[in-house]
């Protein structure tokens, strides 16, 4: 028996042991088979330990199987460190405790699963922070960041995670629990003695480190100690510091060995941080503009000269990939022309005036050199949107169209700032006779950027020349005595250089201390040591035959479903916390589960199109349980710096899937509720008792807890029929609109379509209701594609001779409308109309706001009371449209104070919230951030919501009304 199947067998055995969870099914595997490199190794399974007993066991398991364990938080490692064929333990989900704080001391204790930004916020009212801050900070893990020894954009300042490592917590590859932290040199000694494994390895480390020919070699070879960012293999050359072996400092600290060693020597458990003052608070950032890559190097070494706490770089390749981000664009406001590179350099002081002193200090200085060609400075928030649009880049470059992508294989290069200019200009000379025009972008500051060739890893000639292109750039980083890996890590990427970077005898010696540390190989198989080869196991096979992979959608603007869901690079942002912002990805942040990220998602969609023998390659059950929870809430479409839209892509499977199982009873009556509803019309109080029964909600799937929307006794279109004459006789200097009366208006929101229809007549405008059919959102939702793309084709050939920029189509329920605008452009056969359509219709708040703004509607046609407003914005409106359009339409009253809440997504999405198994993580979802909101808020506020689920579960979850923008504003008409 091979040791595979026997290992199959000995997990389930195994998972009985554990106090977590451990899976084995092929969804699992698929997912955490790569991370955000290049690399894909199917792993044997997945355990999520609640306990130092479980990854005691977990240890136990690996050494008697001969497997090895993938320690792993957030994913987000660029060379492949967290990819491997054994065992992947996710300490994401259960390590996550903050254990003890120490105010005096400024140091705190977390577990590894803790996140960057979380940490952060914790110790905010202390004024102190945790400084390593790196581009992934909102959902990175502390766990992560010392294995990768990460340094981020503060680095020139507060320096790196090694740098702040008080004492770390392990368990070893025997089992023992060990505490490295400070020693002096009796302490160290006493640790030599004995003969359990962490005597031994004292003892090893003495041995060796006290050896002057090993000494002196490693101070020959290892990156120039002026490199803080410096990461090959294993940190040896920061104990050589130590008195122990000759050095100055008094204090030696096994921990600055485990930092970088990307849990190939122990598991950490517990990590204890210094911590710094938070920085002077008056700061002022200064946007150097430049012509060229090179003009930005020397500007790096002079702006150095004027104390700064951020120098990061921006290349034309990144700013250009911003223009197209829906997130991003807003971020932009700053560019001027069409700069090579610009320079982020901030100034923090304690008052504004020294910190513009200083700024116009730093600005001369490069106008004196002739270096740069605009200064634009940015204050308060402005800074926080432009770190966000550097912080964009890795996941932007995701985002170019096609095979060909920005690899991660020499980007962590890291030399000494006055080697930075000429290292760049040989880099650069180096990539023009590969015939490559590289990416630059990061941490210029600290003498590394973050270089990029564009390459197509499923062509042999590309993967040959991502060999090359990495061996090359090692050669030259070795001459100008750098570190290759600057914060990044080896990983996979980059271990097999460790020998050139640092010499072969170091690399023996660092072989020597890994067999010291784990003689069994148990933990992180193939990084540092005995590395795997760069160019093999990637992510694509090379050379391979694309799938044909016909769909209803057009997905063209991808090349095809597969690039689509292809785009998703690893970057975790569908992990970030919910006080970042946004609404990416209200599953995930329910349950905390991987599986539940818009990243699970792409990338098991991507594994089973790739890799399934099936005639259709949907018909995966493992598919249909990632996309479950999956709200379509469409915010992975524009916070997602790639735009995996998983809600698009799930409709697709939906309908793919369904024609190989059948579509549930349930689907066809919420996909059909239109015309279920023209029915029930008929006699709608009969209708909605039945509806509202406990019988019927059973029989429906529906949670019993859920109150079901009434039908009103009059619908919309009956109601205009009566009132035609009486709006048709308002003059309209205005102009002429079509309001777009979508199914849920019409039987439910009857009394929404009569305040637009009302609003919008008394302000001077012709408002023309036609026939047109309804928008398809539940047929959408439902993967019912066939009957969507129906709808559509008729209502762009509908609205075709129609509407135009005098006369658009405007709409009330934000999912309705916005399918002109999103969906109907890869439904609709005639993709001229839909997108001139498209460019020509707007929601209801979009069209007032713009009307205010052009002056045709004004504050005094509006009461002059005073008046608290909040807004709940839905999710389409979030990712397709804008709220800030909603402000400003209800901010046209004078004294109505606005606001738009925080409040990420409420959890109904449609049918989902309704649907019995999912009720729970509904409400859970409205928890998260929009219910505690409400609930505090007072009876006199008046609680905006213009989607009809939002305003349907704002009330289930906490009782209280809420009203669509629309009624707002047409109460406040005097």
């Amino acid at each position: 028996m091979n040791i595979e199947a026997s290992t199959s067998q000995d997990l389930n055995a195994l998972s009985t042991i554990l106090e977590g969870e451990l899976f084995t099914d092929a969804l699992h595997k698929s997912i955490y088979a790569t991370d955000a490199s290049v690399y894909r190794k199917l792993p044997l399974g997945v355990a999520y330990p609640k306990s130092n007993q479980d990854l005691k066991a977990l240890i136990e398991f690996a050494t008697i199987n001969k497997i090895t364990l993938i320690p792993r938080a957030a994913g987000t490692s660029l060379a492949g460190q967290c990819v491997g064929d054994g065992l992947v333990v996710d300490l994401s989900k259960h390590f996550t405790k903050i254990v003890s704080f120490n105010e005096h001391n400024k140091t705190i204790t977390v577990q590894p699963g803790v996140i960057r930004d979380e940490l952060n916020n914790f110790l905010k009212p202390y004024k102190l922070f945790f400084g390593p801050n790196t581009s992934t900070s909102n959902r990175c893990m502390i766990g992560g960041m010392v294995g990768n020894n990460s340094s981020g954009t503060t680095s020139i300042k507060y320096g790196v995670t090694r740098d702040k490592i008080v004492q770390l917590k392990t368990v070893l590859s025997d089992g023992s629990e060990v505490v490295f932290k400070d020693l002096n040199t009796e302490e160290f000694l006493l640790k030599t003695k004995g003969n359990s494994l962490e005597s031994n390895i004292y003892k090893t480390l003495h041995h060796e480190l006290s050896n002057t020919e090993n000494q002196l070699e490693i101070k020959n070879e290892f990156p120039k100690p002026s490199i803080h960012r410096r990461n090959n293999g294993y940190a040896v050359d920061e104990l050589l510091k130590s008195e122990v072996f000759g050095g100055d400092e008094s204090q030696i600290n096994l921990s600055k060995l485990m930092a970088g060693s990307e849990g190939t020597l122990a598991f950490t458990t517990e990590i204890t941080l210094k911590l710094d003052d938070v920085p002077p608070p008056k700061n002022i950032m200064v946007a150097a503009h430049f012509h060229s890559i090179e003009a930005s190097m020397k500007a790096v070494v002079i702006a150095m000269k004027h104390n700064l706490y951020t120098c990061e770089l921006m290349d034309k390749t990144i700013l250009d990939c911003t223009k197209n981000n829906r997130e991003q664009i807003k971020n932009r406001f700053f560019v001027e022309g069409d700069p090579k590179a610009i320079l982020m350099l901030e100034i923090c002081t304690h008052n504004d005036t020294d910190s513009n002193v200083l700024a116009e200090a730093l600005i001369s200085d490069l106008q004196k050199n002739k270096l740069g060609y605009a200064y634009p400075k940015l204050i308060d928030n402005q800074i926080n949107q432009a770190l966000e649009l550097r912080k964009a880049g890795l996941g932007l470059l995701g985002n170019i169209i096609g095979d060909k992508k920005a690899v991660a294989c020499i980007e962590d290069t890291a030399v000494a700032l006055k080697d930075l200019p000429n290292y760049i200009a040989e880099f650069s000379k180096m990539m023009e006779d590969f015939g490559q025009n590289a990416v630059y972008y990061a941490h210029a500051g600290a003498g590394e950027l973050h270089l990029r060739p564009i390459l197509n890893l499923k062509k042999q000639e590309d993967v040959v020349l991502f060999r090359e292109i990495t061996s090359k750039t090692a050669e030259l980083v070795k001459k100008y005595g750098g570190s290759f890996s600057g914060e990044h890590g080896d990983g996979i990427v980059r271990a097999e250089f460790i020998p050139k970077m640092i010499g072969e005898k170091n690399y023996a010696l660092l072989k020597r201390i890994k067999q010291t540390f784990d003689p069994h190989n148990v933990f992180n198989k193939g990084k540092i040591i005995d590395a795997f080869a760069m160019d093999e196991n990637l992510r694509y096979e090379v050379d391979r035959v694309e799938p044909d992979i016909a769909t209803v959608q057009d997905f063209s603007d991808s090349l095809g479903i597969l690039r689509a869901a292809e785009k998703c690079n690893g970057s975790g942002d569908c992990r970030k916390l919910p006080e970042a912002g946004g609404t990416m990805c209200p599953s995930y942040r329910a349950t905390k589960n991987e599986k539940d990220t818009t990243r699970a998602r792409a990338n098991a969609l991507r594994e089973f199109l790739t890799h399934s023998d099936k005639a259709n390659k949907f018909n995966h059950k493992e598919l249909y349980d990632v996309f479950d929870l999956c709200l379509s809430c469409k915010a992975c479409a524009s916070e997602c710096p790639s735009n995996v839209d998983i809600a698009t892509l799930k409709a697709e499977f939906l309908y793919q899937y369904h024609k190989e199982n059948g579509l549930p009873l349930r689907s066809k009556l919420f996909g059909n509720s239109t015309n279920l509803n023209k029915l029930g019309n008929i006699a709608p109080r009969l209708t909605n008792f039945m509806l509202n029964t406990k019988f019927s909600k059973n029989l429906l799937g529906i949670a019993p807890q859920r109150s079901i929307p009434k039908l009103e006794a009059v619908t919309f279109f009956n109601w205009y029929k009566k009132n035609k004459k009486r709006l048709n006789s308002t003059p309209c200097k205005n102009g002429e609109v079509y309001l777009f009366i979508d199914e849920f208006v019409n039987f439910y929101d009857v009394h929404v379509g009569i305040d637009a229809m009302e609003l919008l007549t008394a302000l001077g405008y012709k408002v023309n209701i036609t026939k047109h059919k309804e928008s398809g959102r539940g047929f959408i939702s439902k993967g019912m594609l066939d009957q969507a793309k129906k709808l559509a084709d008729y209502n762009v050939d509908f609205f075709k001779p129609l509407i135009s920029h005098d006369a658009p189509l405007v709409g009330i329920e934000p999912s309705a409308i916005l399918t002109f605008r999103d969906e109907y452009a890869r439904l609709a056969e005639d993709k001229k109309a839909a997108e001139k359509i498209a460019k020509n219709t707007f929601t209801i708040e979009e069209f007032l706001s713009r009307e205010s703004n052009e002056g045709r509607i004004n504050p005094d046609q509006f009461t002059a009371e005073k008046q608290v407003v909040k807004i709940h914005g839905h999710c389409h409106q979030k990712a397709l449209s804008s709220m800030e359009s909603a402000f400003k339409m209800l901010s046209i009253p004078k004294n109505y104070s606005v606001t738009i809440i925080n409040s990420g997504c409420c959890g109904m999405a449609g049918s989902f919230g309704y649907e019995k198994e999912h009720y729970a993580l509904s409400m859970q979802v409205g928890e998260d951030t929009l219910f505690p909101k409400i609930r505090n808020m007072s009876d006199q506020t008046i609680i905006v919501a213009s989607g009809t689920s939002c305003r349907h579960q704002i009330k289930d979850g906490t009782d209280k009304n809420s009203k669509h923008a629309v009624s707002v504003l047409r109460e406040a008409l005097l």
